[in-house]
């Protein structure tokens, strides 16, 4: 009886270990996510929003939390913004469509508002581009945000109703990277 469980278990070792070696290896994070840990950490946001169709303009801030999701591919941000006297909180993921060469943004906010983005980096200028429904009207948006140092950036926000040449600026400001609270780690 003992020689026969001994026989069992190697055998079950043996294709256990068989088939470990044939699996697939796991995907593992590209130069592509390895741009977005830019992003990881805390930042701080002030901005200055325009007058303009949207509304009468004023002061935008927001502080983000933003850590990279088990494996490495997402990093997920957690936002508190205030637009003048509107606060809203807000989850976001970031990632990369390796098919689409793009990346990719999808924000929900407490407004019940949901946007989703595509994006380009240059290696210095991000370029997250969407389209949405304000008023009834399509529009099309760039959100640009232009690296100036390893903690912080300067942005613009644009919306165009034909996509073409007529882009208004609605917001601009700068963003900063905090102190860190240690959890926005790549995992």
């Amino acid at each position: 009886m003992k020689r026969l469980s001994t026989i069992l278990l190697s055998a079950l070792l043996f294709s256990t270990l068989a088939a470990m070696a044939q699996a697939p290896p796991m995907p593992k994070p590209g130069p592509e996510q390895k741009n977005l840990a830019y992003f990881a950490g805390n930042w701080t946001t002030t901005g200055d929003i325009k007058p303009g169709p949207f509304g009468p303009g004023g002061k935008y801030t927001d502080t983000q939390h933003m850590e990279w999701m088990p494996g490495g591919f997402f990093l997920i941000a957690h936002m508190q913004s205030t637009m003048g006297p509107v606060k809203m909180t807000s989850a976001a993921v970031y990632g990369y469509d390796a098919e689409k060469k793009l990346y990719t943004y999808d924000e929900y906010n407490s407004n019940g508002e949901a946007l989703h983005a595509t994006g380009t980096f240059d290696g210095k200028v991000w370029t997250w581009s969407s389209d949405q429904t304000m008023g009834g009207k399509q529009m099309k948006s760039h959100f640009i945000e232009t690296v100036t140092s390893p903690t912080s950036f300067t942005f613009k926000f644009e919306m165009s109703q034909d996509g073409g040449n007529n882009w208004a600026q609605v917001m601009e400001g700068t963003s900063t990277k905090t102190a860190s609270t240690g959890t926005a780690k790549k995992k």
